[in-house]
């Protein structure tokens, strides 16, 4: 392969306490938490609005909030829902708190929040290097419209969700065994019957929404060989707080979506595999026979990618039996969700209550100020896999960002933590760290 080299003289921008990269729900909760702290903080975020996957890929609705009759995750991540309720972009689905929203008024609320707590927000800008001292990160690199830019930082936090920044750094990540979870393009549409659909209100535990009557009928068609029907997964849908409008989860192929061919080449398929099931859930489904396809998600959605190896790696066994932690700082309560890329299949194995995750699981000790926050922590394949949803991840960002200044303050590295004064500010937050 040619190479080629280059020399760049980049300018400073920019210097700050905690500097987020990624400003998704994770990144979000941990710029927020951090500036409550009195952290001067940044947030990096490639496209031009915040909210990764519920904006960019159309994830809907955020899961989930509530388990076993009780409030598992709160503090920040819940006050953000109350903001979005406040202005008509939300809707809570008791009793199992789902929550239904408006990927554009997420947007606007989400940008408020930040902005109102003095974060500077890097917008259109990608990540691209890092400059490092030893294995202490002082300096990432992106580059925008500006060309390339220097942003430095006391602590770091990667919430890209594929540990691209960990992975610059040379974190050692989790070993992969087999393949990943597939990727899914979300689909929206209009002109649906939202009023008659079934399944579109994801409210009662225990139930997996997938609609078993389009899904008995598609494969039937797909096994007798009636119709030219690729992959697909569910189907599951859910509204945006706009009547007649639906976003559909259906779509899904094998890829490695941290390979830029591989995710090229699924971007691609599944915008194909999009425009397909429109026609035929128009063809097949009376709630569709009016529906037209208005917009695929800004980005693919990603189930999995690289996850660090931590200082400690949560079990599948721990988590699914709540197995408690004396430095537990976040919690999750979503189905333990396993998609297949070669078929239908989809594992779902829903929890006897919510589990806890360590602050361990957040840092790898060698690496004295990167923390991460969201799906890339330090867990094995199952403990992810219920993990990755958005309301989880948006509590182990509020941790995450919490503990980076805490850090600071108590001029420690992020693994050395008072992590019992950190509990005791995330439960001042409102926090669930109790069974």
């Amino acid at each position: 392969m040619t190479t080629i080299q280059q020399t760049r003289e980049i300018s400073v921008v920019g210097e700050y306490d905690v500097v987020v990269c990624g400003g998704g729900p994770g990144g979000i909760m941990a710029a927020w938490a951090a500036a409550k702290q009195g952290a001067k903080v940044a947030v990096i975020e490639r496209y031009d609005f915040l909210g990764g996957m519920a904006t960019n890929a159309y994830v809907n609705p955020i899961s989930v909030f509530n388990y076993n009759g009780r409030r598992i995750n709160d503090g920040l991540p819940w006050k953000f829902v109350e903001r979005l309720i406040e202005v008509g972009g939300a809707r809570e689905e008791k009793p199992l708190g789902n929550i239904t929203f408006s990927p554009e008024k997420y947007k606007l609320i989400a940008q408020r929040i930040l902005l109102e707590e003095g974060v500077t927000l890097y917008l259109n800008s990608y990540i691209t290097g890092i400059e490092m001292d030893g294995n202490v990160i002082k300096y990432v690199i992106i580059d925008n419209k500006n060309g390339a830019e220097a942003i430095a930082g006391k602590r770091f936090i990667d919430a890209t969700g594929d540990s691209d920044l960990a992975a610059m750094a040379k974190v050692p990540m989790q070993p992969m065994t087999g393949k990943t979870q597939p990727p899914s393009l979300i689909f929206m549409l209009a002109n649906v019957d939202t009023d008659t659909l079934p399944m579109i209100r994801h409210s009662q535990q225990g139930v997996n929404y997938h609609d078993l009557r389009i899904r008995d009928l598609f494969t039937k068609l797909r096994e007798e060989g009636k119709e030219d029907m690729p992959t697909f997964g569910g189907p599951w849908y859910c509204g945006i707080m706009a009547k007649g409008i639906a976003l559909v989860n259906m779509t899904r192929m094998q890829a490695n979506m941290i390979d830029n061919r591989d995710q090229t080449l699924a971007s691609c398929t599944l915008r194909e595999h999009a425009h397909r099931y429109t026609e035929l859930l128009r063809k097949y489904i009376p709630e569709f026979k009016d529906a037209e396809l208005i917009a695929t998600g800004i980005q693919t959605g990603v189930r999995e990618t690289r996850r660090i190896l931590g200082a400690h790696t949560l079990t599948g066994n721990e988590y699914l039996n709540a197995q408690d932690f004396e430095d537990a700082v976040a919690r999750g309560c979503h189905p333990v969700d396993i998609h297949s890329a070669q078929s239908t299949e989809q594992t779902c194995s829903f929890m006897k209550d919510a589990g806890f995750v360590p602050y361990r699981s957040l840092y790898n000790p060698e690496f004295p100020n990167l923390l991460v926050a969201g799906r890339n922590l330090s867990a094995d394949g199952v403990a992810s896999a219920s993990l990755r949803v958005m309301a989880s991840v948006m509590g182990i960002g509020q941790a995450a960002g919490t503990a980076a200044a805490l850090s600071l303050k108590e001029n420690t590295p992020v693994s050395g933590v008072d992590t019992t004064e950190l509990r005791d500010i995330l439960l001042g937050y409102g926090t669930n760290l109790k069974n």
